[in-house]
């Protein structure tokens, strides 16, 4: 890959030619997941439990038992790494806990209370005692600034610098760590916001211009002492350079989460890179961004919001890259870890975007990769709630104390529990044998806390809490596609996360979907996305008018306004311009309408302005999202924003191909076992593959389990497998037979 900005990481500049590996890295709420891989093509796996309190120590235990692996020290290990890709956890924790900054904001007089009014829509139509969502702001640090501007921008009230040093002051008594700055209208005109922010710089002892996110060779912010002592100046997000969109309500929320995870993540960002350092790491660092991209570390210091949900950001870019080879252009994709459950939907090679995300209720309009997540992965608990029916998460045991069969502590039934008694998992070969399974205190779990309850015996109680959140996560899947317009039918299911090949055929089933596609590498599918992942940024400007006002000469100069910025940015972290690719897009709806459609439009459109050839897109993409189309009664469009994606090109890790081999699999095959097979309601001895032993064009007929260190495929007696020639398995329904032959191995 591509260098990363040099401000960021001045010491990881490439001194060697002999560096040879790449790493992606995804933090999750019970495992830390690893894929390294080598220039010659070949890939290894690694996982370790997440370390909540600080994910840096998994992180670099994980990079250690790698070195292990290879009998060297962690500093011999250190120096052949070109490239370490990293999504973290750590912003979206930090809301989820409601353990970010203690934050300030400053708005407009008369708006302070935007946050908890927030569009003045209730989220559940017809409860009245639904609450809003507290602000992550309380009132009295949410101070008023006399000032305001017209929607054109041009200004209506002064803006009164006293109140803005009141704040400042106000804002050093508190200790406050960030502030937020968003005022009415100024995606329009920033000048009010520029002054108030050269006040409170003035004010904390910043000098104009200088970044309160940046730090220096040795990794200590400009306004730390020789002894690393913080002089306490705040980070600092204003709304008109970080997101000048129109909304009022999402630009504020925008911001606010902005600056609410902002120090959390430059701590953590400048932590795991002296632990780098003192290793002596001399590659590039990459952090995955919600979006699907990856940025330097001083970018996403400097907008941190960009990584609320950055590592379920990863699953559908490698979810492209693993269907692509079989010629297929959309797929879904489920990714179904220890704690959660993601689902998106890729369509012609590109995954859904959506710029209406929530965070714990909390509006982020950044775009971000339309992803669908819900509470339900291994170690989702199960319950019986008050009206006695069975219930599967949200809440889940995490990796401390975990599911009771880990025998770390816990005492709550989970999934990993069910699936354990429904010998599913190997209770002596749970991650390769390093987790020795407890079937009696899964066994004891599910009995005193579901079977006793329900009045059933213990494998009725696990089969029923296998099915529940096989329904659960048919239901997430749902969310993608059919309310977004699209049948799940017609889209192969790309399956990952350590629990999802366990899974995956009762969720097909569900759905009536005919093909899945499990990679080599699903038990860690985002850490292998995120070393497929380019160099990604999103640019907004806001340009209110109906298409026949359209002013074509300002319509291309906000457009390369935008470009210029996006080249100049890009070329920082070392792309060169031949490399950079831009798309350029229209948000639009109908005149008096509420929601806007996003359509892309070409260069060369872009260039000449020919609105034409975009309103024709614009109609059926508006009849596929909400069923209906005005184009026939001749109803007007308006334009909204302009949106700009440019794309940094990087080096991808090539995987090696298999020789085909033949389809018995029978050399793979390690035993027999009885497993319980859920449409029979009854256990049946079936065969157990050595997933390491199968090879390319080996077909496996279901029902059977394929065994990996760090996930079981199970094969329901609906489905076969077929193994490709990057080791990925096929699975299918056996009446597509004909067809995923030819397909898979051109036979």
């Amino acid at each position: 890959m591509s260098s990363a900005n040099s401000r960021s990481q001045p010491d990881y500049k490439k001194t060697e030619i002999t560096m040879e590996y790449k790493i992606g890295i995804d933090v999750g709420g019970t495992f830390t997941d690893f894929l390294l891989t080598s220039k010659d093509g070949s890939s290894e796996i690694f996982k370790v439990l997440s370390t909540p309190d600080d994910p840096s120590i998994g992180l670099m235990e994980g990079l250690a038992e790698m070195a292990e692996a290879r009998n060297i020290s962690l500093k011999e290990f250190i120096k052949d790494i070109e490239t370490i890709v990293h999504g973290t956890t750590v912003t979206t924790n930090a809301v989820l806990t409601r353990r970010g900054a203690k934050t300030g904001l400053l708005t407009t007089k008369g708006l302070r209370d935007a946050l908890e009014m927030r569009r003045g829509i209730r989220e559940e139509q017809y409860n009245n005692r639904y609450t809003n969502v507290e602000p992550l702001i309380p009132r009295y640090l949410r101070f008023p600034v006399e000032e305001r501007l017209d929607y054109k921008g041009d200004i209506v009230t002064p803006l009164k610098e006293k109140d803005v040093l009141d704040a400042a002051k106000l804002f050093k008594k508190e200790g406050i760590e960030a502030i937020a700055i968003c005022f009415m209208n100024s995606f329009a005109n920033d000048t009010h916001e520029s002054v108030a922010e050269k006040i409170i710089k003035e004010e904390f002892g910043l000098e104009l211009g200088e970044s309160s996110q940046e730090f220096d060779k040795s990794g200590k912010e400009p306004h730390e002492s020789s002894d690393g002592h913080d002089k306490s100046s705040p980070y600092i997000t204003v709304s008109s350079s970080f997101f000048p969109s129109i909304r009022f309500y999402d630009r504020i929320s925008t911001t606010v989460l902005n600056s609410y995870v902002g120090p959390i993540l430059k701590r953590y960002i400048k932590s795991l890179i002296k632990k780098l350092i003192d290793v002596g790491f001399k590659g590039v660092l990459l952090i995955m961004q919600s979006n699907g991209g990856v940025v330097s570390p001083q970018i996403a210091m400097d907008k941190a919001a960009v990584t609320l949900l950055s590592g379920p950001a990863a699953g559908p870019v490698a979810g492209i890259e693993y269907t692509s080879v079989q010629g297929y252009e959309d797929c879904l994709t489920i990714d179904m870890g220890g704690t959660s459950f993601d689902a998106a939907l890729i369509k012609n090679k590109t995954p859904l975007v959506t710029t209406e995300g929530e965070i714990n209720r909390l509006r982020i309009a950044l775009p971000m990769l339309g992803i669908v997540t819900i509470g339900a992965g291994g170690g989702s608990i199960g319950w019986v709630d008050e009206g006695g029916l069975l219930r599967m998460g949200p809440q889940s045991a995490g990796s401390k104390p975990g599911p009771a069969c880990y025998d770390l502590g816990g005492e709550l039934p989970t999934c990993t529990d069910a699936d354990l008694v429904l010998c599913y998992l190997d209770k002596d070969f749970f991650a390769g044998g390093k987790i020795p399974l407890n079937y009696e205190r899964a066994e004891r779990a599910i009995k005193e806390k579901i079977a006793d309850p329900l009045g059933m015996d213990v494998v009725e109680a696990a089969a029923g809490m296998y099915r529940v959140i096989n329904v659960n996560m048919a239901s997430g899947v749902r969310e993608v596609s059919v309310k977004r317009g699209h049948d799940p039918r017609e889209f192969p299911l790309v399956v990952a996360g350590g629990a999802g090949p366990v899974h995956a055929c009762m969720i097909a089933l569900e759905l009536e979907i005919p093909v899945m596609v499990i990679p080599k590498e699903s038990s860690i599918f985002c850490a292998a996305g995120m070393l497929m992942s380019d160099l990604k940024h999103d640019f907004i400007r806001t340009y209110s008018t109906s298409l026949n006002k359209l002013d074509k000469k300002k319509f291309r100069s906000l457009f390369n306004e935008m470009r210029k910025e996006a080249t100049e940015l890009l070329e920082s972290e070392n792309i060169p311009e031949g490399s950079i690719k831009h798309i350029y897009s229209l948000d639009m709806r109908y005149v008096k309408q509420y929601h806007e459609v996003n359509v892309e439009m070409t260069k060369d459109e872009m260039e000449r302005g020919n609105i034409e050839s975009v309103v024709s897109k614009f109609h059926p993409e508006h009849n596929r999202l909400y069923g209906y189309s005005l184009e026939e009664v001749g109803t007007p469009i308006e334009l909204i924003n302009l949106r700009l994606t440019s794309i940094g090109k990087t080096t991808k890790p090539k995987f090696k191909k298999e020789e085909y081999d033949e389809l018995d699999p029978s050399k793979a095959l390690k035993k027999k076992r009885k497993v319980y097979l859920p449409l029979m309601q009854a256990f049946e001895e079936v065969p157990v593959y050595d997933g390491y032993k199968l090879r390319y064009g080996n077909r496996v007929e279901g029902p059977a389990l394929i065994e990996q260190v760090n996930t079981t495929t199970f094969v329901t007696p609906e489905y076969n497998i077929l193994c490709d020639k990057y080791g990925s398995y096929t699975m299918y329904l056996k009446t597509k037979e004909k067809e995923i032959k030819k397909k898979v191995v051109g036979a």
